[in-house]
């Protein structure tokens, strides 16, 4: 029988809120970690040896802001171009931080291992696998994926490579593959995500309108600081390719039997959107607070 994982922050009641949760026939639904075991979880993978590695995130609003919430820089916000300018607006604006710039710092996103050591299906142990995620550029941590051992983490305004060569539960090695990511404030969540091996056997994620500027290994620039975008690379980070641009706030990722991939995309109508390889689906509208309905993709023109 297939079971459900479910990683329940302890808010009011876990065994109240565990109750609520319906699952279809043929599922059963179990309380496999709660706090303190695991706290503030976006998003987590399984690694081939069955540990849990869990995106946890303590800055929300706290470091990692809103234009909702912080109006007053929503102009200079969307003249962002490079991440430089989006550390000089937070500058800029520090007096309106607690603290100023020590402010973005205070909390940290932190990538946790959970350990199930006796086999029964309940995590018991805990280990910081990747702590101390809080430059004021950076967050929120929200995709991880377990490769042979290379835990690959998204986390604005980079494209992580961890490894703990020494298996004690902690990453010793922390490569940045690739920077650029995340150029404007925007709105919380539209962040970088949706890590998945391809069926090419590339790596693949994506970005919410939060936008992007970077270069690639071999210098060609890629750029567009106001839209959303799938990427994909090589696994030892070579050969980025921005697969398909224009998007709002693509989240996961999947592959259809024709090899298509189709992110689902978060505004006030969730969808699941089919995209294709390097084509354009126009969301350019510089900010939005509220959006719905039905935009073309896939055979939309190179704009």
């Amino acid at each position: 029988m297939l079971s459900i994982l479910s990683l329940v922050i302890a808010q009011v009641s876990v065994e109240d809120s565990f109750e609520l949760m319906e699952v279809p026939d043929g599922f059963s639904k179990r309380i496999v970690a709660t706090e303190p075991l695991v706290r503030d979880p976006v998003s987590f993978t399984i690694s081939d040896r069955g540990e849990l590695l869990v995106c946890e995130s303590a800055r929300q609003e706290q470091g990692v802001e809103d234009n909702r919430s912080s109006s007053w820089w929503l102009m200079d916000d969307l003249k962002l171009q490079t991440l430089e300018d989006r550390l000089a607006m937070y500058e800029k604006w520090a007096g309106k931080r607690e603290g100023g710039m020590a402010y973005y710092s205070r909390w940290d996103d932190r990538l946790s291992r959970l350990v199930d050591a006796d086999g029964d299906g309940v995590f018991e142990s805990r280990t910081e696998f990747g702590p101390g995620f809080n430059e004021p550029l950076d967050g929120t941590m929200a995709g991880v994926l377990d490769l042979g051992g290379d835990v690959w983490v998204t986390n604005i305004p980079h494209l992580w490579r961890l490894r703990d060569a020494d298996g004690d539960g902690v990453a010793e090695e922390r490569e940045i593959m690739h920077t650029g990511f995340g150029i404007r404030t925007s709105l919380r969540g539209h962040d970088m995500h949706g890590l998945v091996l391809g069926p090419d056997g590339r790596l693949y994620w994506s970005i919410g309108d939060r936008g992007y500027n970077l270069i690639d290994g071999e210098g060609n620039e890629h750029v567009s600081p106001h839209t959303g975008a799938a990427f994909r690379c090589e696994l030892d980070g070579s050969g980025l390719e921005v697969f398909h641009h224009g998007l709002r706030n693509p989240q996961e990722l999947a592959f259809d039997c024709h090899v298509r991939r189709a992110p689902c995309d978060t505004c006030d109508v969730r969808r699941a959107t089919c995209i294709t390889c390097r084509r354009d689906a126009p969301s350019n509208r510089l900010h939005r607070r509220a959006t719905a309905g039905v935009r073309v993709h896939g055979d939309a023109p190179e704009q």
